[in-house]
């Protein structure tokens, strides 16, 4: 899961930063509105944590923005602002939830959990399709009951894959979402085609119904024949 935490406080970004990092999450970092609006017209994410008061514009501002420009993605706004005010105005907007500062480490990593579940997994703790079965709790995959062991990167991109079944995914969008935004930057795709190759092994092996398809010319799309 990818998220883009949109805050001036350099001191507190890098906290957020790291302790989402430790749960396994692909970050990416703005400190201002400019930038925030850069990254998302650019680059998709799957949670975005907002600050209201930005040096050069308002956090309000910037929600509106994304939906401009047809973006809609998962908002928690984190303000120091406690206000009725702004909490009707950030959620009238399209934001999800509201947190104000100061808060808890672990209450934020809760608030992304719930809104990706319900956003993504309609609520779901466990994530299935066909045989196999995640708990992005633990990070633990399941064949037929069975525990599949898979590396880091492996479980990133089953993850993706099994949140989004019998969706065709460009290699870019699977690559920037597993990968991170300067992905695009780099000369070719071996590393992800490696990782894929295993992947569709270990799962063959272990005898999944689920099947990572390449379509030519575009990316991949995971089905059950």
């Amino acid at each position: 899961m990818k998220i883009l935490i949109v805050e001036d406080d350099a001191d507190l970004r890098e906290i957020i930063v790291r302790s989402l990092e430790k749960e396994r999450y692909i970050v990416a970092e703005a400190p201002d509105y400019k930038t925030a609006l850069y990254k998302v017209e650019d680059y998709d994410y799957d949670c975005i944590l907002l600050d209201i008061m930005l040096p050069d514009g308002n956090g309000l501002d910037l929600l509106k923005e994304f939906h401009d420009i047809g973006k809609h993605p998962n908002v928690i706004i984190l303000s120091a602002k406690d206000s009725i005010e702004d909490k009707v105005a950030g959620l009238d907007l399209g934001a999800d939830d509201y947190l104000p500062k100061p808060f808890h480490l672990a209450e934020l990593h809760a608030r992304i959990k719930s809104l990706l579940r319900r956003n993504h997994r309609e609520g779901k703790k466990l994530v299935q399709y066909g045989n196999i079965e995640i708990n992005p709790d633990d990070y633990k995959v399941t064949v037929n009951g069975k525990e599949l062991e898979l590396n880091r990167k492996e479980y990133d991109i089953l993850f993706y894959f099994m949140s989004r079944p019998g969706r065709l995914v460009n290699k870019n969008t699977l690559a920037e979402s597993v990968w991170g935004d300067h992905i695009d930057q780099v000369d070719n795709f071996d590393f992800i085609y490696a990782q894929i190759k295993n992947l569709r092994k270990h799962l063959k092996e272990a005898g999944a119904t689920p099947e990572l398809k390449a379509v030519y010319g575009f990316g991949y799309k995971f089905v059950v024949e």
